[in-house]
């Protein structure tokens, strides 16, 4: 069991997400859309941008405790310069960040990491994650096609002036008070990961089980656990489990992130998926990313009083 310190809140802003509806006006104590308008009199403003969606995820997490605050990047989002956009348009300090974590090494969860890296402007950053991110991976269509992943490697990660902290183990952070599960067990029937994806193992064709596939978890005093993944690719109910085992905790607060049961094959698993969750009976849960709109439609119907829309650009306190 890994002791993770409680915090009084986490905060979730979305740097890059695939959805955007800069109408949705339904602010919350938990949920912070950003704004279009920016006010330039008493009675007067103008229309800004929006954010950007990509099919990519990235998150700018602080957590607060004992008047406290600490801060990380998980994920970098898919383009070069859309979480960096973002940043941007959302005026975020990267500089308060003080550490860095990877949910998996699929191209739409690095593919900014150099960028918003550069814009940190830190010499003694780290990057935990998985030590299989470094595969080289692809994918085949049901015609047999090969589709080449981008690739991602060390020394890529090393030219950033980054360090690796390579670990299959829950591996604690900022302070205590998140925790990068590590590799998570397969146990449910029906979270099978992508039976297309594919790796070289010494130059030999090997299924791709995506066993650097992790979480960060962080524990809300007197609420709960907040699970945030990237894709859920060893299953959304056994990120959340191992979650559970491994922090000792009896009650899970919030889920949020990428379930993966987007496309024919997956939408097979949603309903077992949303019977478990509703086991699992989170406070909220925020389907993200790769969840899909068949399953964030299902998800919604079904815990309406849980469901929150997760949009780039916003920024959720729990």
């Amino acid at each position: 069991m890994v002791t993770i310190q409680e915090v009084d809140s986490v905060e979730i802003l979305s740097l890059q997400d695939n959805y955007i509806d800069v109408l949705a006006m339904d602010n919350s104590e938990v949920v912070q859309r950003p704004s279009l308008f920016a006010q330039t009199g008493d009675a007067e403003g103008t229309v800004s941008n929006g954010p950007l969606a990509e099919h990519g995820f990235s998150s700018f997490i602080t957590v607060s405790f004992g008047g406290q605050k600490k801060s990380m990047l998980f994920d970098f989002g898919c383009s070069d310069n859309g979480a960096l956009y973002n940043v941007d348009l959302l005026s975020i300090d990267l500089a308060q960040v003080d550490e860095l974590a990877l949910s998996h090494g699929h191209f739409d969860h690095f593919g900014g990491m150099e960028q918003l890296v550069q814009r940190i402007g830190k010499n003694s950053l780290s990057l935990v994650a998985h030590p299989s991110v470094f595969k080289d991976r692809y994918v085949r269509t049901p015609t047999g096609l090969k589709l080449d992943f981008p690739a991602f490697n060390k020394e890529q990660v090393l030219s950033m002036g980054l360090s690796i902290n390579d670990t299959s183990s829950p591996f604690p952070m900022l302070n205590g008070h998140a925790l990068f599960l590590g590799e998570i067990p397969r146990i449910t029937s029906f979270e099978q990961g992508m039976p297309n994806a594919f790796c070289l193992n010494d130059g030999v064709e090997c299924p791709d089980s995506i066993e650097d596939d992790s979480s960060m978890i962080f524990n809300v005093k007197g609420k709960g656990l907040v699970v945030l993944s990237g894709c859920a690719h060893a299953g959304i109910v056994n990120t959340v489990t191992h979650a559970l085992e491994v922090t000792g905790a009896s009650s899970v607060y919030a889920i949020m992130g990428g379930f993966h049961l987007s496309g024919p094959y997956h939408e097979q698993f949603i309903e077992p998926t949303i019977s478990a969750l509703q086991a699992i009976a989170p406070r909220y849960i925020v389907p993200a990313h790769c969840t899909g709109r068949k399953a964030t439609q299902a998800i919604e119907q079904a815990m309406p009083d849980a469901f929150i829309c997760n949009m780039s650009g916003t920024t959720l306190r729990f």
